[in-house]
Order: structure tokens, then C-alpha cells, then sequence
């Protein structure tokens, strides 16, 4: 391995001439370029070096780059890209392959979103390719669509392979494919992999990355062990697959043979006249742990899909969905559990409060321009006594879950969602009405209910359309307990939509949250101002 340096204008290696760039990611260029020598096309590869990579001998790093990519290469025929070169440049390693068939996928996303079909057909390919080589103890770890080379008639070209080493190695490119695990500099194995086919595949269909790139290593290592994804909207029947490949905790994400599986069941379907699956895809089960960290509004869920009449897939939603917009209906915010007490509110099933117990609130400003950020104060007003005696148009509603709140006529559970430590969130409303209450409730809460809200706004800013925060986050005493306020406007379907949050604490690390959206131009009515009054005054949470 020869240490060069190299411009565009320069012979990489004096061998390697650069023809055309064909794709750049965070640490890592591609171009397609030509060998002198033979004069055949070659793509050449130019990615940050990962720090144990520095510390090895240079031969030992060629050799071994270039001999598990042979080893994939005689498992994989036509499916890896065979590294015949490799070239130290400063911090940067060079990788020659000879030139993959078709363009590379990023390219390929350039042009928006693909559907659910072609984005199986490829994933099928890029999970084949992972199989044979986790079959043979080697994991990708470096994994990006920039590494994956797309065919016109499908078919697939894995390259980048040898580049990490050891499974522990730290990832240096391309940092939003990163696994949590890798994010938190915990290096990964197969599972890793499979999180970034997961990132990929959402990729495909929503036209957008699962988590944005944010401009450097760090800044997008925290937003991936941070930040909550959105649910896929576009999936269909990929949501599944996608969603377990996104599960958090590395032992949970679902197996391969079973992706697999849920893929070739899609690509079958696509051959049937009604294009729907005519067995049963796999069950994905339940396995979904607390996240690391949660705040209100983010929780591991796990709900039936029903696709198709014969198709029934249990799937656990993204540890942490965005708070705004991140299932697929309007309105529904996540809120959840976490293994650390950092984080959000998600609600436990066990209510009592007392009827003569006094509500100390605090209730939204009313603002007459629901568009302007400076203009949403809160203002204190009147304590309240709670009563089970609903206002007229509503009635007193109460949950399994255990919680209790006076309801407008009409209006009923529209989505119920929890995970396994008891954590739940339940959507209310009614067909036809726009407007939602979403309970959560949440065990593992850090003692501060602003610094909570401020971690969903930071989550808002980054995920949400549109997203604009409305005034300051307040701290407020709800039922005798710490809590905070926040008010912000988004776009949904293309309404713009305004949501009140109140987050409240009911023991050292428990707590509730209550989201009220509606569209921001009925804000200041009178029928959702009473409502708004009307779910603060009547809500009776668990171990209260």
C-alpha cells in the first residue's frame, strides 16, 4: 500500500486516473475512473480512515481489505465489489474495485422516492449479499447507500466491505446509516448491518433519510441515538420489515431469515392479480426494550397491521417516533418508556386520583395570529376542583389504561398503543373531527419536566414540517405536581396544525403527558378552548 497524495487532476497512485464523481457521503467520495496500465474502468473509493486502520501496518490493512473482499466475491459471485487496489492518502484510504454494473443507489435516490416493491426487491438483494457474509464471520459495519450499486433490471453490487475490520471499530463515514450501538462508540456486528438496510429501505420509500445528516461525526451520532424516527408513510407492506430492522436495542432488531422472509413474500405478491400476499407474512414479535433515553412523547409501541384481509403482521413501532406526525395518522404523538430516566413521559396504567383533588393550572394563551411564535404566553388561570360531572356536550370517559377525562360527545379511543413495561399511549377523537387528544404515560422521566420538553422540541425541530415553536417552554404545577407546557405549530397533510402539550410528573421517574392538536385556524374557537379547558380540569391519571 503506497501513501499518495492526490488531487483531480492527479494519477491516484500514479496508476488511477478520476473520470467522474458518481457520489459523496459524509467521509467517503466516488468516482468512476480508469487504470492506465490495462486500461480497464475502475471505481475508486476514497473514505476517511478509521483510527485502528492508522494504527495498523500499511500491508496488513491491503492485505486484509483485499482478501475478505476475494473471500465475499467467491460466495457472492457478481454481488460484492472485489477490492484489486488499495491506497493510503493522509487520513484517507483509497479502495479500486472493478466497476459495479449500474449506479450507485444514492445517485439513484436523487431522484425521489422508489415504491415499496422495487425498495423490497433491492433490500432482498443487499440482504442476501449481508447473509453470505455474516455466514462467514464478516460484518459490513460501514454500510451506506453510497456502498450499494443498483442495476437497471435489479440487480445488486455490495462494495465497501473489509473497510471497518474489527466489529468493534468505531464508523467514520456516512454517520446517519450508523447504528445506535455504533453512534454511542460501541462498534457492532451483524445487527448493525441490518439497522443500516433498515435506514436504507426507509430511505427508499419516503424519499428522505430516517435521520439527516447533521453536518459532522458527532452532531449526527447524537441524533441517532437521540432522536426519534418518524414512521414510514409510503411502506405499505414494507412498514414491517423496515420498522423491526429499526428496533434500538441490537438484540431485538428482527432476524434476517425473517426479513427475508416478510421481502420474497412482497416481490410473490407483486405477481398475484390483487398484488396482495396470499399467506400470512412472519410475525415480528414484541421483543421492543426501553430505549436509552425517551422524553414525552417517545415510547416503544407494538400494534396489529392488518394488510390485506388474509395478511395479519404484529409490528413494533420505532422506539422513538416523532412526537409530531410520526405514525402515520393525524394527530397521534408518541410518547414512551426509557431504560434511562433522561427522557419522556409514558403513561402507567394504574389511576386513582382523588375527585376532590385541586388542579393548580395553567391554561394556553389565546392568541389571535396562530402563526406567530411570540404570540403564545400562557397565563395563569383559576384553580379548578375536579369533578366527575362532565360540561354539557361531553362526557366522562374512562380507560382501560385506568385514566379518566371528559370527553366531546361522540369522540372514543381512535388508536391504543403500549409497550411491555406498561407504558402506553392512547389517541382520542372521533371519525371526521381533525382534532386529537393523545394520553401518554411514561416510567422513566428525568426530574426536570422543561428540560423533558426541551428535548422533544429539539426532536420537533429536526423531524417535523414546518415545525415552529410557540413561545417559551413553561413550568407549571398541575395537580400539586411539577410540570411544563409547550405549544407548537407543524404541517400535516398539509394543514397546519397547532398542539398543546402538558407534561406533569407523578413520582421520581413517572409522569404524564396530554397532547390537544387541532388545525391552527380554529384555534381560538370556542368549542376548542372549552375542549382544551375542559381535558385539563377533568383528567384523572394512574398512581395520583
Amino acid at each position: 500500500m503506497v501513501k499518495v497524495q492526490v488531487s483531480t487532476n492527479e494519477l491516484v497512485a500514479g496508476r488511477y486516473r478520476l473520470l467522474e464523481g458518481v457520489h459523496h457521503e459524509e467521509g467517503r467520495e466516488g468516482w468512476h475512473g480508469q487504470d492506465v496500465e490495462s486500461e480497464r474502468p475502475v471505481t475508486l473509493t476514497r473514505s476517511r480512515l478509521p483510527a485502528h486502520l492508522r494504527e495498523e501496518a500499511e500491508l496488513r490493512t491491503a492485505v486484509r481489505i483485499t482478501r475478505e473482499s476475494e473471500a465475499l466475491g467467491l460466495v457472492c459471485p457478481g454481488r460484492v465489489s472485489v477490492v484489486i487496489d488499495v491506497v493510503e492518502d493522509k487520513d484517507f484510504l483509497w479502495t479500486v474495485t472493478a466497476r459495479p454494473e449500474g449506479v450507485p443507489l444514492s445517485a439513484l435516490l436523487g431522484h425521489g422516492p422508489v415504491d415499496y416493491v422495487r425498495a423490497a426487491r433491492i433490500g432482498l438483494g443487499v440482504l442476501d449479499v449481508l447473509g453470505a457474509a455474516h455466514q462467514e464471520g464478516i460484518t459490513h459495519g460501514d454500510l451506506s447507500p453510497g456502498q450499494v450499486w443498483v442495476e437497471e433490471r435489479g440487480g445488486v453490487t455490495v462494495a465497501g466491505f473489509g473497510l471497518m475490520g474489527a466489529n468493534a471499530s468505531p464508523r467514520v463515514t456516512a454517520p446517519s446509516y450508523a447504528s445506535p450501538e455504533q453512534a454511542r462508540g460501541e462498534g457492532g456486528g451483524p445487527a448493525t448491518d441490518l439497522w443500516a438496510l433498515g435506514a436504507i429501505m426507509y430511505e427508499m420509500v419516503e424519499g428522505r433519510p430516517a435521520i439527516r445528516d447533521r453536518g459532522g461525526l458527532e452532531a449526527t451520532f447524537r441524533a441517532v441515538e437521540r432522536l426519534p424516527i418518524r414512521a414510514p408513510l409510503s411502506a405499505g407492506p414494507l412498514s414491517p420489515a423496515i420498522q423491526g430492522l429499526l428496533r434500538r436495542d441490537p438484540v431485538e432488531r428482527v432476524p434476517e431469515s425473517v426479513v427475508r422472509e416478510a421481502l420474497t413474500r412482497i416481490l410473490k405478491a407483486e405477481l398475484d392479480e390483487d398484488s396482495m400476499p396470499t399467506e400470512t407474512l412472519p410475525v415480528f414479535r414484541d421483543l421492543d426494550a426501553p430505549p436509552a433515553r425517551r422524553v414525552w412523547g417517545k415510547v416503544p409501541l407494538s400494534r396489529p397491521v392488518l394488510l390485506g384481509g388474509a395478511l395479519a403482521v404484529t409490528v413494533v413501532c420505532f422506539a422513538g417516533l416523532t412526537a409530531a406526525g410520526g405514525l402515520s395518522e393525524r394527530g397521534t404523538s408518541a410518547s414512551g418508556p426509557a431504560s434511562s430516566p433522561k427522557g419522556s413521559a409514558t403513561p402507567s396504567p394504574t389511576p386513582s386520583a382523588s375527585p376532590s383533588s385541586t388542579v393548580a393550572q395553567q391554561a394556553p394563551s389565546t392568541s389571535p395570529s396562530p402563526t406567530s411564535s411570540s404570540s403564545a404566553s400562557a397565563s395563569p388561570s383559576p384553580s379548578h376542583t375536579l369533578t366527575d360531572d362532565p360540561p354539557t356536550g361531553f362526557f366522562r370517559y374512562t380507560a382501560p389504561q385506568g385514566f379518566s377525562v371528559a370527553l366531546p360527545k361522540g369522540w372514543k379511543p381512535v388508536r391504543t398503543e403500549s409497550s411491555a413495561d406498561g407504558s402506553y399511549r392512547v389517541t382520542l377523537g372521533a371519525s371526521g373531527d381533525p382534532r386529537t387528544l393523545v394520553v401518554t404515560y411514561s416510567t422513566q422521566l428525568t426530574s426536570d419536566p422543561v428540560a423533558v420538553w426541551r428535548e422533544v422540541d429539539t426532536s420537533l425541530r429536526g423531524d417535523s414540517i414546518a415545525y415552529e415553536r410557540l413561545g417559551d417552554i413553561r413550568a407549571v404545577t398541575y395537580q400539586g405536581y411539577k410540570g411544563a407546557d409547550m405549544e407548537w405549530l407543524s404541517t400535516n397533510d398539509g394543514v397546519r396544525e397547532r398542539t398543546f402539550g402538558r407534561g406533569y410528573l407523578i413520582g421520581d421517574h413517572e409522569g404524564f403527558s396530554l397532547r390537544w392538536t387541532t388545525p391552527a385556524a380554529d384555534w381560538d374557537t370556542a368549542a376548542d378552548r372549552a375542549a382544551l379547558t375542559t381535558f385539563l380540569r377533568t383528567f384523572k391519571g394512574g398512581s395520583q
